[in-house]
């Protein structure tokens, strides 16, 4: 028996419940929210007319699509783009709108109060579309603090915005389908608006916490907000991170699709036309202070989507379809009740088989549409988010472009290109060491590969010189090859303890802290030189250290700056440390070659050591740096090679003459100032991020033996 008692109370509805079905509870929860926002907001205008709309977003995937929508339908109605062009974003997505009259496209960030305030009142903006945050989940997982930055305070200031101008009639905040949570398995309704927010991942987080800000305002000083929450959309222009478009791209390039688990999450797909067109008729119909849910009842799981690209590109699932590890969380299923805006006129046109082929033929006849997206391509792939970060055209003066400082708000003017002219590139690295080996060594790297790069004039302890730096070379990674290991060798920190800090602790964490600020990932070079083999890691046990495990050796000061500097680096989340160990390269006339330095010494202690080939590892610290990697490597060639089997091989393949002579450790401090570190790495991260990566001892022979074969 089902029991209802409803009373008025202050112009809300209270219930008290004992519904015999879930359908029954959702009805009424639905019929007392509805009620809610009458009271609160009234009834607004059946049909609205806006005329001067602000996009934020709008370089990016759905933005664009409704962007292009509303210009081309809708002539009278002015549209200015607001997008930072974050990684995935990409002014080529409004190139069909590039010459229309009521366009106008800006460069900046939503979090600029001093930018947004001045569009705002210069363009007379009456309406805002909130489109732009970060959405990816899989980078949220491993940069949580950017999506609040982007998400949450990025749409605090829009509305701090509205609130002091005054002027606006519609804020439109797009959220997600993830805001409710994993949906039950068995459940045969689905979430509808009134539905309480469970988020289970920090980018769902972030979009519920932008929601109650969303929903304060519109409380506390009557903003005239509209929210929508929708389920995955697909097609044209989509930034590949995202299933569809990964797994379309891996399969014209005949690799294989990788799947999260087992694939048997669930997930609702609306054509990218179809969701454009229900923002217009939110636009136009929806209601002021109420939720809207943008969905299908139409669900797949994600093997079953695998499946169907495979089938389209006559590939075979068996073996076209790997499974890899799953998130930290995966939500098995979303599922939406979208009757709400059915009512408003809107349906879905596109089915599913047909949305696919488009998507697929878009991407084979766009297949550098965003240039090197190999990064993106990964089982879990983790992009940077910075501004800039893909090339666009500037034509014709059409795109403007702000920059934004403290004080000041200043509108660039770009100059006008010819049809001709080169397109930006999407890398662009800042070296620091320019005069040490490893720079030198990555700058030839970066003309080979044709990667434009500068070298930094700054000194790393200088802060201000090193943001002159950024400001003026505008790089999109910034490699530090820069510190002190020593004149010749480490025992020269022993008496130099003031300058090592400086360059090793001090400067290193102020690069750190200033990429950090701008928005950019640092490749730091640093030393395995902080370990020594002890009873949990024998010598010749094979049990080497990983990355999680705490420095043991101290023996010298240098060993001790490169300890405290990583361990303090931990606390940035934009660095990328990789722990070199007595590198080696075919140039063997380089005297900090370890080769060359072992090879004229007078004794040579034999011991079997981690070490690093360059020729093989510094490529693939840029591959690191393009996938935007972060966190410690062990950053050496699997296994270990002695001292005695290095300079066997040095007399196999250079001279047949030559001789040395071993003492012992203990016979060696008796002749150096400060002892050195020996220790076997586990580079089994790493191997795993590159299976091609050789062992030691191969990789030896292949990238500093053979091309210097004499004998």
């Amino acid at each position: 028996m089902t029991t209802v008692n409803v009373v008025t109370h202050k112009g809300c509805f209270s219930s008290s419940l004992k519904p015999r079905s879930r359908f029954l509870r959702f009805l009424f929860l639905r019929l007392e929210f509805d009620w809610f926002l009458f009271i609160l907001f009234g009834s607004a205008m059946a049909n609205y007319t806006p005329k001067n709309i602000l996009i934020t977003g709008a370089a990016g995937f759905i933005a664009s699509h409704v962007a292009n929508r509303l210009i081309r339908n809708y002539p009278d109605y002015k549209i200015v783009v607001l997008d930072k062009l974050d990684y995935c974003s990409n002014l080529k997505n409004l190139l069909p709108s590039k010459s229309s009259p009521n366009f106008k496209f800006v460069k900046g960030d939503i979090g600029s109060a001093d930018l947004v305030n001045y569009l705002l009142i210069t363009e007379s903006i009456d309406t805002i579309m909130h489109f732009a945050a970060q959405t990816h989940v899989d980078n949220s997982f491993g940069n949580s603090f950017e999506f609040t930055k982007n998400n949450i305070y990025g749409t605090h200031v829009l509305l701090e915005a509205c609130k002091v101008t005054g002027q606006i009639r519609r804020f439109i905040h797009v959220s997600t389908d993830e805001v409710y949570g994993e949906t039950e398995e068995d459940a045969v309704v689905g979430n509808h608006e009134a539905s309480q927010l469970l988020p289970t991942n920090p980018y769902s987080a972030t979009k519920a916490g932008a929601e109650m800000l969303v929903m304060a305002y519109g409380r506390s000083y009557g903003l005239p907000v509209i929210t929508t929450r929708g389920n995955n959309v697909y097609g044209p222009n989509q930034f590949p991170e995202k299933l569809i478009p990964k797994f379309i791209l891996l399969a014209m390039r005949g690799k294989t699709l990788p799947i999260h688990g087992d694939g048997s999450n669930v997930r609702s797909y609306l054509y990218c036309e179809d969701v454009a067109e229900a923002f217009e008729v939110i636009l136009h119909k929806g209601e002021v202070g109420h939720v809207y849910n943008i969905g299908t009842k139409k669900e797949r799981r994600v093997i079953d989507v695998a499946k169907d690209i495979c089938k389209l590109f006559s590939m075979d699932p068996e073996t076209s379809i790997q499974f890899v590890e799953n998130r930290p969380f995966n939500d098995q299923r979303y599922f939406l009740d979208d009757q709400k805006l059915k009512n408003l006129g809107w349906s879905e046109r596109t089915v599913w088989e047909e949305g696919l082929k488009k998507t697929i033929e878009w991407y084979t006849q766009n297949p550098d549409w965003w240039g090197d997206v190999s990064g993106a391509l990964l089982p879990h792939p983790r992009m940077l988010m910075m501004p800039g970060g893909r090339h666009f055209d500037s034509e014709e003066g059409k795109y403007s472009s702000y920059e934004t400082g403290p004080n000041q708000t200043r509108m660039v003017v770009p100059t006008t290109k010819t049809s001709s002219s080169p397109q930006k590139p999407s890398l662009k690295f800042l070296i620091y060491g320019r005069t040490g080996w490893i720079g030198g060594l990555l700058g030839q790297l970066c003309e080979k590969q044709g990667i434009p790069f500068e070298f930094g004039r700054g000194r790393l302890e200088d802060r201000s010189s090193l943001m002159a730096d950024i400001q003026n070379i505008k790089p999109t990674h910034v490699f530090n090859a820069a510190g002190v290991t020593g004149r010749p060798n480490v025992d020269w920190c022993e008496s130099h303890k003031t300058e090592t800090i400086r360059t090793n602790v001090a400067g290193t964490l102020t690069l750190a802290d200033v990429c950090r600020g701008h928005g950019l990932l640092m490749m730091n070079f640093a030393t395995g030189c902080i370990f020594e083999y002890d009873a949990g890691h024998p010598e010749g046990s094979g049990i080497g250290y990983k990355e999680e495990d705490k420095p043991n050796f101290i023996g010298s000061f240098y060993s001790k700056t490169k300890a405290m500097v990583e361990e303090l680096l931990k606390e940035y989340d934009n660095v990328c440390t990789l722990r070199v160990r007595m590198p080696i390269s075919s140039d063997l006339n380089n005297p900090r070659n370890f080769i060359t330095k072992i090879s004229r010494y007078n004794k040579v202690v034999n011991i079997p050591n981690s070490m690093t080939v360059l020729d093989e590892l510094l490529p693939i610290s840029i591959e690191m740096a393009k996938r935007n990697l972060k966190g410690i490597w062990n950053f050496t060639n699997p296994g270990v090679v002695s001292h005695n089997e290095i300079l066997e091989m040095y007399k196999a393949y250079i001279d047949p003459k030559f001789q040395w002579v071993n003492f012992t450790l203990e016979e060696q401090a008796k002749v150096i100032v400060a002892p050195r570190s020996n220790n076997e790495m586990d580079a089994s991260k790493l191997k795993k991020e590159f299976p091609d990566l050789l062992s030691i001892k191969e990789s030896l022979v292949k990238y500093v033996f053979e091309p210097n074969k004499r004998t």
